[in-house]
Parts: structure tokens; C-alpha cells; sequence
């Protein structure tokens, strides 16, 4: 029963329609004798002439793009080499520009090394003038106080050699060294007491030679200010 009800729904169903173009009888002229070898040929010409048609116009479109790629090819090659040559003179004008750029260097360097080289001439010379001008001064200085010191020693020698006598006192008994050393020892007591007493005086002589010094260098900026103003005033 179910069987049944199947096949009922599916014969219910509507089915799709076969598509197949309408199709008509060719119609022959009455009377007329039909000749299908002269039909085929022509057929024949026609597809031949269809096919000769595409051919020629696929040779001449082959044709078209052959050409329109060898343009393509020769503005590529063209825009390449006028690409290269820019390229070309681009790097020359830089090499120029790099070489022009050296040699403005190079002559920077060597006119700031001829300064160099002059200036330390000009040094080199100013200082051997003032070291012989130094030397000279000095030389004249070092004999003078060479001169000065010769004396100044000499004359200590000679006062060394007055105070320095000789003891004598191999001959002397052990109570006489003791004497004579104790006898030393006071009178080193009393160098030492003038040693001290003359360097105080040394110091106190230098210091009141800077005192007057200062008051005759400030009389001297007080002169030199009187002048300038009297000059200002007139």
C-alpha cells in the first residue's frame, strides 16, 4: 500500500520537458530535381571560404601584435639606453664633482699647512730672538752675580778661616779638653744667639722694605690719577 502511494506522488510530479529545437521539414521546390552533391559543395565553399577568411584574419591580428611587440621592444630598449647614457653622464658629473671636491681639499690642506709651516717659522724665529735676547741678559746676569758670588765666598772663607783655628790640644790634659770643649760649646751658644738675632733683623728689614715699597707704588697710581683728572679738567 505504501508502494503504491509512492508511485502515485512521483506520477503526480510534474517531469521536465526535453529541450530539442523545433525542427522543419525542408521544403522542395515542386517540379524541381534536388541535387545534394551541388548543395554539399557549396556548403563546402562556404565553410572554406569561412575558414580562409579566419585564417587570414588571425595572420594579419598575429601580424598586428608581432609588430606592436617589436614596437614594445624597441621603446624598451630605446627608454634603456637613454636610461644607461643618463646613467653614464650622472657618474661622470659625480666623478667630476668628487674630483673637483679632492682637489679644493687638497689645496685647503696645503694652504693651511703653508700657514702652519709660516706661522711656526715666524714662531720658531721670535723665540730664538728673545732666547738670544734671554741668553744674553742672562749671561751678562750669571757674570755679575758670578762675579758677586766669587766675592761674597771669598769673603766668607776668610772669615771661616779666622774663626776656625786649630785646637791644639794633643799637649792639652783631660781636664784642659774638657775645658776647651766646654769653652767651644759657649761660643757655638753665642753664634747661634747672633745667628737668630740677625735673621730677625733680616725679616724685619724686608718687611719694612715692602711696606715703603707699597706706599711708593700707591703715591705713584695717586700721582698718575691727580695727572689724568688735570687733564680731564683742561
Amino acid at each position: 500500500m505504501t508502494r503504491l502511494t509512492g508511485e502515485n506522488q512521483d506520477d503526480s510530479k510534474p517531469k521536465p520537458k526535453a529541450f530539442a529545437p523545433p525542427l522543419s521539414v525542408p521544403k522542395i521546390p515542386e517540379g524541381e530535381k534536388v541535387d545534394f552533391d551541388d548543395i554539399h559543395r557549396k556548403r563546402q565553399e562556404k565553410d572554406l571560404t569561412e575558414l580562409q577568411s579566419l585564417i587570414e584574419a588571425h595572420f594579419i591580428q598575429r601580424k598586428n601584435d608581432e609588430a606592436e611587440l617589436v614596437a614594445l621592444v624597441n621603446r624598451i630598449e630605446k627608454r634603456r639606453a637613454e636610461r644607461a647614457e643618463q646613467q653614464r653622464i650622472r657618474t661622470e658629473q659625480e666623478k667630476e664633482r668628487q674630483a673637483r671636491l679632492a682637489e679644493e681639499k687638497e689645496r685647503r690642506e696645503q694652504e693651511d699647512a703653508r700657514k702652519r709651516q709660516d706661522e711656526d717659522a715666524k714662531k720658531k724665529k721670535a723665540l730664538t730672538n728673545r732666547t738670544q735676547q734671554y741668553g744674553g741678559i742672562q749671561q751678562r746676569q750669571d757674570g755679575k752675580k758670578g762675579a758677586k758670588k766669587q766675592t761674597e765666598r771669598e769673603k766668607k772663607k776668610k772669615i771661616l778661616a779666622d774663626r776656625r783655628k786649630p785646637l791644639n790640644i794633643e799637649h792639652l790634659s783631660e781636664d784642659k779638653v774638657k775645658e776647651k770643649a766646654n769653652e767651644l760649646w759657649h761660643w757655638l751658644m753665642t753664634l747661634e744667639a747672633e745667628k737668630f738675632d740677625l735673621s730677625e733683623k733680616l725679616k724685619r728689614q724686608k718687611y719694612d722694605i715692602n711696606v715703603l715699597q707699597t706706599r711708593i707704588n700707591e703715591q705713584q697710581k695717586f700721582a698718575k690719577g691727580r695727572g689724568k683728572a688735570k687733564g680731564r679738567v683742561r
